[in-house]
């Protein structure tokens, strides 16, 4: 689990984080006739006529759940990442450098062998630790003593920004503990969902089994029975997505007194930061049932669920049964998944979570030049002036609240590429000896950094992703927007490029994330960054008014089987990209090129934006990932981004010549119309 959660929630990233195959065909830079499937109208589902070619000569890959544009980089991305991996492996250099630590990272982790003979070696320790609790009090030390490490078993914690004063970090407890990816997984009851949870029910018995407990179906029961306590305790995606019910602030005495059997005072302690006076403490029914349950589940219990959650996050960095076993669940009943990941992108993964920074820095000096950079700034530039001139004209907004949002806007920091400082992995020791071993020094690494942020001022220049992340992101609490390097890459932003590709890609992208500082979350962050209202009543009353009715319209789509949509979990996301696609038009619209009428390839300006836009969610997924998806996840299936905000722009019905009552073409009372 994450050890910064505040960050996780309130990030807004682009994506959900979802070589080519054999027979691909696909553009790595432009437009390509070969995407479209001109037997549907443009006006009834531009997605499927923008991508419905791509669809369907691009089968999914058997080792991926979904195949996108977004996996096509990475698939680039791997091929180098590989090549520098492998470089420092057999040329490790001075010990200590950061050359060795990647080197050695690598040579380890691809080391089958070594990691199949060693079976449960490397958990033995934590094993025998288990096996010597014998009390409640146990459970709770040793709780405390993996969180240390940055395990975050039961619950997670770490630091980030004050909500309410956002120049200085502090430590935020949250609720956790689950092992499915939402706590609805536990609580639904139709026939699916009892039949998913049962399977999740058997692949903790065959992991435990594999451990060579003797009672491993009994122990599941156990995990299954104190997860589903935990789960029915758990706020819902769509409360957590209201940060002030991510925020409480405490002494440490007053902790203690709402969690009587856990101490926050010996937890602080545990992270060597017994100095901090007070921190957040929010989801008070979830602690308090968490508490409940240290002082009633039998020490047996809690024995098993700590080995479960030992071998779950463990799995990975094991021998072949165990990665196998964990695959078996998580890959193909979960999302679908045929086939596992060749062992080398795996341990590339692996990798990026260690040593991100390092890979970084060596991707980025093959990758990003600097002039990529000044490029990237003019376009976030001119979407700024398009968005303020959006913010002018908003009839619904007056002229008080217009002058806090022009703050906000021109305060936003865009970070482009990579950082202007890399980190500092000085502390962190690998080897070539544990794969699993190199892992946990490296997450312990993060999570002693991590903790020596908490009261202290935040510093402005860290990252939330690596620059070979294909992603992006807007910070609320530091009012800032990220593109990673791997993100500015064709065909979102291609150089050589005319500018309607560009602005229908990465600009609709920047437009996305600088949309998000305006969404329904981001929108209660002031230009400070902090929570803090700067609305009028009567324009605050405006703005709920206009996205109920984008609720209503995500609601009403129903992606697979019966399910539909969650408007209000997907708002923000659903937000921003219908103001990023309008202020990346604004922003096209003042070129030369958005100011002429002239063809290229057969297709004029305006039909060039909205087909790159569209080209950039080209997105196969399988069945189960699609549901996952749909029932877990703050951003709407690709198709969705396309159709949902595509009906709402005018200007794209104009460009394609759709008319009243087509598909595409949204009446006056159902347009959404915010920013």
């Amino acid at each position: 689990m994450s050890s910064v959660l505040i960050q996780r929630a309130l990030v807004f990233a682009l994506t959900s984080g979802l070589s080519l195959s054999a027979g691909a065909s696909t553009n790595e830079r432009g437009l390509d006739a070969r995407n479209y499937d001109t037997s549907i109208s443009a006006c009834q589902d531009f997605w499927q006529y923008a991508d419905g070619g791509w669809l369907k000569s691009n089968p999914i890959p058997a080792e991926y759940s979904t195949w996108s544009l977004d996996n096509e980089l990475q698939e680039r991305n791997l091929a180098l990442l590989k090549e520098i991996l492998e470089n420092a492996a057999k040329n490790p250099g001075t010990p200590g450098s950061t050359t060795q630590k990647i080197g050695d990272f690598y040579a380890t982790a691809m080391n089958q062998t070594a990691i199949n003979q060693a079976g449960i070696t490397p958990i033995k320790k934590d094993l025998a630790a288990i096996d010597a609790v014998k009390s409640a009090a146990d459970v709770v030390a040793l709780i405390r003593d993996w969180q240390a490490l940055g395990f975050g078993v039961l619950f997670e914690f770490g630091a980030d920004a004050d909500l309410k004063d956002s120049a200085n970090d502090i430590g935020y407890a949250s609720q956790g503990g689950l092992g499915l990816p939402d706590r609805d997984y536990y609580i639904r009851q139709d026939a699916e969902s009892k039949a998913l949870l049962e399977k999740y029910h058997t692949h903790i018995e065959k992991m435990l089994s594999l451990l060579g407990e003797k009672n491993a179906r009994e122990q599941s029961d156990w995990v299954l029975a104190l997860e589903t306590r935990l789960a029915k305790a758990s706020l819902d995606r769509v409360s957590l997505r209201d940060p002030i019910k991510s925020y409480q602030i405490v002494t440490l005495k007053q902790a203690d007194t709402q969690t009587p059997h856990f101490s926050w005072t010996e937890f602080f302690k545990a992270i060597h930061r017994d100095d901090v006076k007070r921190f957040s403490l929010p989801h008070p029914l979830f602690f308090a049932t968490a508490d409940k349950a240290l002082s009633d589940v039998p020490v047996s219990h809690w024995q098993a669920y700590l080995r479960w959650n030992l071998i779950a996050s463990s799995a990975d960095f094991l021998g072949d049964d165990f990665v196998n076993a964990k695959f078996d669940f998580r890959g193909k009943v979960l999302r679908g998944t045929q086939e596992l990941k060749p062992r080398w992108k795996r341990v590339i993964d692996s990798a990026d979570h260690a040593l991100g920074e390092v890979l970084g820095q060596a991707y980025v000096e093959r990758t990003f030049p600097p002039e990529a950079k000044a490029r990237a700034l003019v376009l976030v530039n001119n979407l700024k002036v398009a968005m303020h001139e959006r913010i002018e004209k908003l009839a619904w907004m007056s002229e008080a609240t217009k002058k806090s949002a022009y703050a906000k806007l021109y305060t936003l920091d865009p970070k482009i590429g990579y950082p202007d400082h890399w980190r500092d992995y000085s502390a962190l020791t690998i080897k070539r000896d544990s794969y699993l071993e190199n892992m946990r020094a490296a997450i312990a690494f993060e999570a002693h950094r991590n903790f020596a942020k908490i009261d202290k001022p935040v510093d402005k220049t860290e990252w939330g992703m690596t620059p070979q992340t294909v992603n992006a992101y807007y910070n609320p609490t530091r009012n800032e927007i990220v593109f990673p390097a791997a993100q500015l890459q064709p065909p979102y932003f291609d150089a050589k490029a005319d500018d309607a590709l560009n602005y229908g890609g990465i600009g609709a992208v920047i437009g996305h994330e600088m949309t998000h500082a305006f969404d329904d979350e981001g929108s209660q962050f002031d230009a400070a960054g902090n929570l803090k209202n700067w609305w009028s009543a009567q324009d605050k009353k405006q703005f709920e008014s206009r996205t109920a009715k984008l609720v209503n319209q995500f609601a009403a789509y129903v992606p697979i089987d019966q399910l539909h949509i969650n408007g209000k979990l997907t708002l923000g996301e659903n937000i921003a990209d219908l103001g990023g696609l309008l202020v990346a038009y604004d922003a096209f619209k003042l070129t030369p090129q958005g100011k002429g009428d002239e063809k290229i390839e057969n297709l004029n300006p305006d039909q060039r934006f909205f087909l790159s836009y569209a080209q950039t969610w080209r997105t196969s997924q399988r069945p189960e990932q699609l549901k996952l998806q749909v029932q877990s996840n703050e951003h709407a299936p690709a198709k969705f981004r396309v159709i949902g905000p595509i009906s709402n722009v005018p200007a794209f019905a104009k460009a394609f010549e759709c008319k009243a009552g087509d598909a595409m073409v949204r009446g006056a009372d159902s347009k959404v119309d915010i920013w």
